[in-house]
């Protein structure tokens, strides 16, 4: 059986960050697209639109020179344009080393991206990282 078209598009996503690749990223969302980033450091926040959710993506990757991994362990989709994906963050950034599983949450209308909410198993311990 193939593949739900929301779970690849969600996986076309993270080998795209994988990559660095934020031109194909600014592909499979929408202009409007809003990711929602929980906890109250630098970081954290509403990045409303293409340039802001890329500029943000680009401050993470700067911010741990490039260490910053999202491994992605599983992908489920309702089928009615809502796809979580499972997966397991690491990265350095001044010396202090962080691993966390956590997961996204992505409203898809059509075949792009228009929001994503991130969802953190320890809030403290990003606002730490990310400070």
């Amino acid at each position: 059986m193939a593949e739900h078209p929301h779970a690849t598009l969600v996986r076309k996503s993270y080998d795209a960050f994988a990559r660095a690749d934020l031109d194909a990223l600014r592909g499979l969302m929408t202009t409007d697209v809003t990711h929602h980033v929980p906890g109250s450091h630098p970081l954290s926040g509403d990045f409303k639109g293409q340039d802001a959710v890329i500029g943000m993506y680009k401050r993470l990757f700067q911010e741990t020179g490039g260490s910053m991994r999202a491994q992605l362990r599983n992908v489920f989709v309702d089928g009615r344009g809502h796809a979580v994906a499972l997966h397991h963050i690491t990265a350095e950034r001044a010396g202090r080393r962080y691993a966390e599983d956590a997961c996204q949450v992505f409203r898809i209308v059509g075949d792009k991206i228009t929001d994503i909410d991130e969802c953190v198993g320890d809030i403290d311990l990003d606002n730490a990282f990310w400070s």
